[in-house]
């Protein structure tokens, strides 16, 4: 069966376990080509991990010969251009979550890969972990009834990078990344939502800067309607106390509930009546490889990858909407 050939275009922290290892460990998958403008980093990264080249300029990573699809990992700032450079050379693209720094921008990208006839992906990769991919059977079930609402919950103390301004994070920094840590990490929640229970059609939302530690919002309120008549809400605040510290999806319906988290992968609990369960789920060694290896089927013709463009795009629409 055919290989096939990545390219990573920003190989940075990102790379180095959560998606890089994967793209060479799945099944009739290599990687082929990094790039990073830092061509000594870029060598160390090669070096590292058994890549045959590296470059400096992510052109002549994109018109590689032996680059079949191209992984555009940098920060958000650069994910449009970066892919419509891609689109345009007949290359379709996994791209690093948020798609874009807007809504706009993620439509610039949806039709560059129609125009083109390509792939676009986007690195959602919540999407094809068994941990929640077992929330999604539940829901199918009707373990729970028919749902009625969902709640989240995200509290965080402030990183240290976040209390010493010389320390600060490209993710609060609005012209690179769109906005706060809302976008960077917020957004896999908001997109999880959508997967487990269809789009979102209305928001309303409020953000704040309470801790006054760098410019971009720290704490956000929203709340939901879905396409299915579901009702949500959401807090998120980046600069809580540790004593607060929380990370829980609760999904309600008529017969029990169904609780879960983001990021620190909980054991799954839903009860119904007098009946409850838990499950528990390890963590992948490189979280993003079940959605990498579901682009490499793809690309062999053998089922599909569920996280697109176009389900990408509207995790932006509904950011966009709560900034209003």
């Amino acid at each position: 069966m055919k290989t096939i050939r990545w390219g990573i275009i920003g190989c940075g922290d990102v790379c180095e376990v959560k998606s890089g290892p994967a793209f060479y460990t799945c099944k009739n998958s290599a990687l082929r080509a990094v790039m990073r403008r830092d061509a000594v980093k870029a060598a160390d990264f090669a070096q590292r991990h058994g890549v045959p080249r590296f470059y400096t300029d992510a052109d002549l990573l994109i018109h590689d010969p032996e680059v079949d699809v191209v992984y555009v990992a940098t920060p958000p700032g650069s994910h449009a251009d970066l892919t419509l450079m891609a689109l345009q050379a007949g290359k379709p693209v996994y791209v690093e979550k948020p798609m874009g720094r807007n809504y706009a921008e993620c439509l610039r990208m949806n039709q560059a890969a129609k125009e083109n006839r390509q792939k676009l992906w986007v690195a959602y990769y919540r999407r094809s972990l068994p941990y929640f991919l077992k929330v999604k059977e539940l829901l199918d079930a009707q373990a729970i009834g028919k749902i009625q609402m969902v709640r989240t919950v995200f509290f965080r103390p402030p990183l240290p990078c976040d209390t010493d301004e010389r320390l600060h994070t490209w993710r609060v920094d609005k012209a690179i990344a769109g906005g706060g840590y809302l976008y960077d990490m917020a957004s896999h929640t908001i997109d999880m939502l959508m997967f487990l229970l269809g789009n979102i059609v209305k928001v309303n939302g409020v953000m704040s800067n309470v801790g006054h530690l760098y410019k971009v919002e720290d704490t956000v309120g929203a709340s939901f309607l879905f396409e299915s008549g579901v009702v949500g809400s959401s807090i998120w605040c980046y600069v809580s106390s540790v004593s607060v510290q929380k990370d829980q999806i609760e999904i309600i319906g008529e017969k029990g509930t169904i609780r879960f988290s983001t990021f620190d992968m909980t054991a799954i609990e839903w009860s119904a009546g007098e009946r409850t369960e838990t499950v528990n789920f390890l963590r992948p060694p490189h979280i993003q490889q079940p959605m990498i290896q579901s682009i490499v089927n793809e690309m062999l013709g053998i089922g599909y990858a569920p996280s697109t463009g176009e389900t990408g795009s509207r995790v932006n629409w509904v950011m966009d909407k709560m900034s209003f």
